[in-house]
């Protein structure tokens, strides 16, 4: 028995999101009372996620997620990509912030929080479209948002690095995981297919027990990155970094 531990993170809730999959998957969460980190973009401009008409309510509804206890982050700015880098967590290549320099994204990060906290939104944490931030991010979000967590990067457990608390992010669709950690499982709900919804209905069932709110982690007295967790975050980049070879 393993002494494994998950989490779900829900990316890209915009106003245009599709709200029917979003409901779907809010209800799914309510019934084995589980409480996600949700990514918010504060002003989509991506025309990939203008998939419904704008919802003049969609405040309104991040609000009520916000009452209930769900974790709130702020999801890049626009989710417009402007480089090809993958900045210091290079799962793709290509960025809303990687390779900017500082000004530019300090103005990315104020704007957003300006834009959420109008609404009476007050993002925890951040993470960037794609997963790629670099140093700049970081030091836009020290200087712009009290935004001390990163829900982003490769290891088995939570840990602090540049003054900031990365809490990792490592799968993309549930499975069990046999090795000891905190894992988090990505979700996007505005592409989820019926097959994947009762996935996760019946993976939600068979292993409730082992789901933890974000709120739940204790951010306290954590180290750097360990040893085999950087050996670990190693792997895991040479591995796709072989793969996307191959595959060109």
């Amino acid at each position: 028995m393993s002494n494994a531990n998950y989490l779900i993170r829900l990316d890209d809730a915009c106003p245009t999101m599709d709200k029917q999959k979003w409901q779907r998957m809010e209800e799914i969460l309510d019934q084995f009372h589980i409480k996600p980190l949700v990514g918010i973009i504060p002003d989509n401009h991506d025309p990939d996620l203008m998939i419904n008409d704008y919802d003049p309510l969609f405040w309104n509804k991040v609000r009520a997620w916000q009452k209930k206890g769900w974790a709130i982050a702020m999801h890049g700015y626009d989710h417009v990509y402007l480089t090809e880098q993958g900045g210091i967590n290079p799962i793709h290549k290509h960025s809303e912030f990687a390779g900017l320099d500082l000004e530019q994204q300090r103005g990315k990060i104020k704007l957003g929080i300006k834009k959420m906290q109008s609404e009476e939104v007050y993002p925890r944490c951040f993470f960037a479209p794609s997963h790629t931030f670099d140093l700049n991010t970081l030091e836009a979000l020290r200087l712009e948002s009290n935004i001390e967590i990163i829900s982003d990067t490769f290891a088995r457990f939570p840990y602090k690095m540049f003054g900031f608390i990365f809490i990792p992010q490592q799968f993309g669709a549930f499975r069990v995981i046999k090795f000891g950690g905190i894992w988090t499982f990505c979700l996007h709900p505005n592409s989820m297919d019926d097959a994947f919804f009762e996935q996760c209905e019946l993976f939600l069932n068979r292993n409730q027990s082992l789901f933890l709110s974000f709120d739940l982690i204790s951010t306290w007295n954590l180290d750097n990155k360990s040893a085999i967790d950087s050996i670990l975050s190693l792997m895991y980049f040479a591995k796709r970094y072989i793969l996307r070879i191959l595959r060109h």
